[in-house]
């Protein structure tokens, strides 16, 4: 199996084991005094959660709920998967908790869409761009820790330009986030040519949604980034999309269908309200030019 990333392996054989539990009929009661783990433990695996996950308790599982071999051999694989450590590992005093689970999605999604009304998209920014806003959310942060973190970030940018494996960034940007100078004139120079440049790059689409579209759809869904998979060679083990949500006390990952759907309707509404590629990246270089003056 090509690998993952723990996080979504986890995800996907949390899915798996209760789809598993429910279609056998045996109780989630039954299921963790099989493997003597606690009820909060058995909902952590079954929902993707950050876990100790022992193989012989997959094993043991699949059993009970008449697995099939071939079935509990790919659940043991997925099994081994979540204890394969990305690079973020490496940098987790540097993310924030609640932000971790977005950069192991980030990782691994095949598609990303971007609506954003008041910020560039992350994987959009300039090095200049993010430490200024590093800056004013963390104005005592020490310039090595600031420095660490802009590191995170460009590891984060890099599959926009990996020819092996390059993600596919459709962005819809409100035309204030382009004129909101963060940073200063100089830095959102560089910024918005930055954004020219990469949005000709052929998996990458930036549209701008002008002001003179007043009022449009979008300003009552809200900024959000939704994340598409890798389809899996095994047709039911493909991870469903994710769409999230950054609040100030706290984010949202939707999943359920109906709400998916919803956002993918909502996307298609952004559309309609856009500049073409060639029109925002023409209307993009002119906003640049009004801060070089």
């Amino acid at each position: 199996m090509t690998s993952t990333g723990s996080s979504l392996a986890r995800r996907m054989l949390g899915r798996q084991l209760r789809a598993l539990r429910i279609n056998s009929g045996v109780s989630a009661e039954y299921a963790r005094d099989a493997i003597n783990v606690s009820k909060q433990t058995l909902w952590r695996m079954e929902t993707g959660q950050q876990v100790r996950l022992n193989p012989l308790f997959i094993e043991r599982l699949c059993k009970i709920y008449g697995a099939s071999a071939t079935r509990t051999a790919i659940l043991l694989e997925l099994t081994e998967e979540t204890t394969r450590t990305g690079w973020w590992h490496a940098f987790g005093d540097a993310i924030h908790k609640e932000f971790s689970l977005y950069v192991e999605l980030e990782t691994v999604a095949k598609r990303l869409v971007s609506y954003q009304t008041t910020l560039l998209p992350g994987l959009l920014q300039t090095d200049q761009y993010r430490r200024a806003l590093i800056w004013t959310s963390f104005p005592a942060m020490p310039g090595p820790e600031v420095e660490r973190m802009i590191e995170i970030f460009r590891r984060r940018k890099a599959r926009l330009d990996n020819d092996e494996d390059p993600v596919l960034l459709e962005a819809v940007i409100d035309e204030s986030a382009l004129r909101r100078a963060i940073g200063g004139p100089a830095v959102m120079e560089q910024q918005l040519a930055h954004l020219a440049r990469v949005s000709e790059q052929p998996n990458v689409s930036v549209r701008v949604v002008p002001l003179s579209a007043q009022a449009y759809a979008g300003l009552s869904v809200g900024p959000f980034v939704m994340f598409d998979f890798p389809k899996h060679p095994i047709a039911h083990l493909t991870e469903p999309p994710v769409v999230y949500i950054q609040g100030f006390t706290g984010n949202l990952y939707l999943e359920k269908p109906e709400e998916i759907r919803l956002y993918r309707q909502a996307y298609a509404d952004l559309q309609r309200s856009t500049l073409d590629q060639e029109r925002s990246r023409s209307l993009i270089l002119e906003i640049a030019k009004e801060y070089g003056k």
